[in-house]
């Protein structure tokens, strides 16, 4: 629990820095089955029972379609924690893979997903959306549009969607990847593998292979390059930002 309590903390500093959550709200954590959704919606649970912006939670799934991914074992999870748990059967899979036949699938992909995920918000009322994206994911994304667009740039802690009314929040952007690996294996949750076949050939598993060998010879090269985001700052990440 004290590990729980340590990175609930984090969350929490995020979360104040950038006013991703406000009293009254209810928020959605997208939650694919990975170990970063699952952490996140761990420790946004926890820190409901304490934050002094009372707020409600929820969990929804976007089930992609494809085959051996089972959504039980987070069904019953959320039973235990008391959050409700919606589940969405897509096509994505098919559309992107099957038919599409894409170069780039996780492009399409994505944005596939958070359109189902913003629709399924709209029919619930939900205005807000928890990501899990983390510090590695900031930097990550940052590489790859410097390296592969030529553009500085990277995502939002918090992004308004105006069609669809919907603010993306990111509340585990302090935390590191290995940390969040360590909890959720602490933790035991119910991980659900995603067996797309794109997992280790995208571009950004290429940029977390040259990240991980150019930070054998400078170590603090993330947080460096993260500090780097916050400090010039880049739209949306001064901590006044709202």
């Amino acid at each position: 629990m004290n590990d729980l309590n340590d990175f609930t903390g984090l969350i929490r500093r995020c979360v104040d820095d950038y006013h991703m959550i406000e009293a009254g709200d209810t928020v959605a954590v997208g939650v694919s089955g990975g170990k970063d959704s699952l952490v996140l919606l761990m420790a946004l649970n926890h820190l409901r029972t304490y934050y002094p912006k009372p707020f409600q939670l929820e969990a929804i799934t976007i089930e992609l379609g494809f085959n051996g991914m089972d959504f039980d074992p987070v069904q019953d999870l959320c039973r235990e924690l008391d959050v409700p748990y919606t589940r969405l059967k897509t096509d994505i899979k098919e559309i992107v893979f099957d038919v599409r036949k894409e170069d780039n699938p996780c492009s399409l992909c994505a944005k596939m997903r958070r359109g189902a995920l913003c629709d399924a918000l709209r029919d619930r009322g939900i205005t807000k959306l928890a990501l899990g994206h983390h510090f590695d994911d900031a930097v990550e994304t940052f590489l790859l549009s410097l390296v592969y667009e030529g553009r500085i740039s990277c995502f939002k802690p918090v992004t308004y969607m105006s069609r669809t009314g919907v603010w993306q929040i990111r509340p585990m952007l302090y935390a590191g990847e290995g940390r969040i690996a360590n909890l959720a294996k602490s933790l035991e949750l119910p991980i659900v593998e995603n067996p797309c076949p794109q997992d280790r050939g995208s571009r950004r598993y290429e940029v977390k292979q040259l990240l991980r060998d150019m930070s054998r010879t400078y170590p603090d090269l993330r947080s460096k390059i993260f500090g780097a985001i916050q400090r010039l700052p880049l739209d949306g990440w001064g901590k006044d930002a709202r």
